[in-house]
């Protein structure tokens, strides 16, 4: 509510009349909203967004975890490759969007590349501490019983890294909903950022506004939902 009012102080009370200011106050913000969930294409576009969301994810979970899980048992590996991990994550993701659209062409291709590596640190990071952290008697355990490396992987590691994946991926969530709306103005015709250039050409501002109000629930609920699994899982 605090947030709110500050909104509408910030345009319909502090700002003169005719501004620009007062075409993206509370008011026609929501109204817009209103319209644009009743009669237009903005379900689809917001649907468009949550699809590239999960198959970024998903690579870097495919990525991540395997690797995260290699780096956490192999000191020497941690060694090798900790410098270029370190040296690659701290590039930002948006830096990659030229190359990625010589690489892949413009489409779906090159905002799942972004994605997928703006994600894919955080699980391997989280991951790799979680195998550290790991009890070694949990390990010792396994070794007296005879386990194969699948069955101590599958009962012992997995579920005792569980925990910080599951955290890794709620980060992951954050990151990839900063860098999707970017992304989504590398020429592609749906998703919210390329709504969000629509509404800008078509100086809708109030739109623009109801899309950028979008972005922020979208984004609780999906930060929410992290939280939730990983509560979930603890309980």
């Amino acid at each position: 509510m605090a947030l709110l009012a500050l909104w509408w102080l910030s345009t319909d009370v502090l700002s003169p009349a005719g501004s620009m200011a007062r075409r993206f106050s509370p008011g026609a913000t929501f109204g817009s909203l209103a319209s644009l969930l009743m009669g237009s294409d903005l379900p689809f576009h917001v649907l468009v967004s949550l699809r590239r969301v999960a198959v970024g994810l998903g690579f870097a979970l495919a990525i991540g975890v395997p690797l995260g899980l290699a780096i956490g048992s192999y000191r020497r590996l941690e060694a090798a490759v900790s410098p270029a991990m370190q040296f690659l994550r701290m590039i930002s993701p948006l830096s990659w969007m030229p190359i990625a659209v010589m690489a892949f062409g413009v489409g779906d291709d090159p905002v799942y590349f972004l994605l997928a590596f703006a994600a894919v640190w955080p699980i391997v990071l989280n991951t790799a501490a979680g195998v550290q952290q790991l009890d070694p008697r949990w390990l010792q355990l396994a070794q007296s019983v005879a386990a194969t490396r699948w069955e101590t992987l599958r009962s012992v590691i997995l579920p005792g890294v569980l925990g910080h994946i599951l955290t890794g991926v709620r980060l992951a969530i954050g990151i990839l909903w900063i860098v999707l709306v970017p992304c989504e103005m590398l020429g592609v015709s749906a998703g919210m950022g390329y709504f969000i250039l629509d509404t800008r050409d078509r100086l809708a501002y109030s739109e623009l506004m109801a899309m950028v109000l979008m972005i922020g629930v979208l984004g609780f609920a999906l930060d929410a939902a992290a939280r939730g699994l990983y509560r979930y899982w603890k309980g």
